[in-house]
């Protein structure tokens, strides 16, 4: 009893992928028979799978402690001989014709070259741990890092007096230009309107000459000098010394000096009852329709 108690123990010293099986038609390590059978070397059908597992159970029921990462390799590897056993037997379906499905030997051989380099890594790992090694080497290129000025044994007094002094040095900056705003009054350009519309007189022949509003403006009239100029003859018209004369509606605005001229309208002939209105009335009559205008 405690030679076999020994042999299980001595079985059980590995119970990973390397696990020792006794089998009829084979006796060895379980990743070997794993390389055999994806090597077509071993019949899957020739391996009791249930008398494997049987074994392995024993071994476990004997031992005080088991190993997780021994326990989850031997998962891995009988899942995957069970999963191509349960292929072998089972009635296989027909390939399609467009796809080609990946042998299950094939894969089962990617499978665990993937699963050594992973295990194998973590070996590495795990003895560099052991032996206290842990800092790893840096492969990639130091960064650059900013290099920052230390002003921590600087006073803050300095570092005032310092700012001031530079601040002075810099010359100052030159002064904004101011816009010049143009003021005019009513009455400055009531007295510029009669000046032009008197000057337009003496150059005719006849001293009757209509003047366009907007010839009263400057080529860059601002919204205040048009306001402006609007109220200057608008006074000159209440005076009686201007008459604005517009042909049709939205028209231009003529302006005529007061007299005969003055008297005509909109449609440009004298009205029915001009002799009815007196001449207060005419005028007021005739600032109204400027305004409307």
């Amino acid at each position: 009893m405690a030679a076999q108690r020994h042999d299980l123990f001595t079985a059980a010293s590995d119970l990973g992928s390397a696990y020792p099986v006794t089998l009829p038609a084979f006796e060895g390590p379980l990743d070997l028979l794993l390389h055999l059978i994806e090597r077509e070397e071993l019949d899957i059908s020739e391996i009791s799978l249930m008398v494997v597992t049987d074994q392995y159970l024993r071994t476990i029921d004997l031992l005080e402690e088991i190993e997780p990462g021994a326990l989850a390799d031997f998962l891995v590897v009988a899942s995957r001989l069970l999963y191509i056993k349960s292929r072998a037997l089972l009635p296989k379906p027909a390939p399609p014709d467009d796809e080609d499905e990946e042998d299950a030997g094939d894969a089962l051989v990617r499978q665990l070259i993937e699963y050594r380099q992973f295990k194998e890594v973590a070996a590495q790992l795990r003895q560099r741990e052991d032996e206290g090694l842990r800092v790893y080497v840096r492969t990639a290129p130091r960064p650059e890092l900013e290099r920052r000025l230390d002003l921590s044994d600087l006073d803050l007094d300095v570092l005032h007096r310092a700012l001031r002094r530079a601040l002075e040095r810099i010359p100052d900056d030159p002064p904004m230009p101011r816009v010049k705003s143009y003021e005019i009054t009513v009455a400055e350009q009531i007295e510029n309107v009669r000046s032009y519309v008197e000057s337009v007189q003496r150059r005719n022949a006849d001293g009757a000459g209509m003047v366009p509003f907007v010839d009263l403006l400057s080529r860059q009239a601002t919204r205040l000098e048009v306001i402006v100029t609007f109220l200057a003859v608008l006074e000159l018209v209440k005076q009686r010394e201007l008459e604005f004369i517009q042909e049709r509606t939205f028209g231009e605005i003529m302006l005529a000096p007061g007299g005969p001229v003055a008297a005509t309208h909109v449609d440009g002939a004298p009205p029915d009852d001009a002799e009815d209105v007196p001449p207060e009335d005419d005028a007021v009559a005739r600032s109204s329709d400027a305004d409307v205008a």
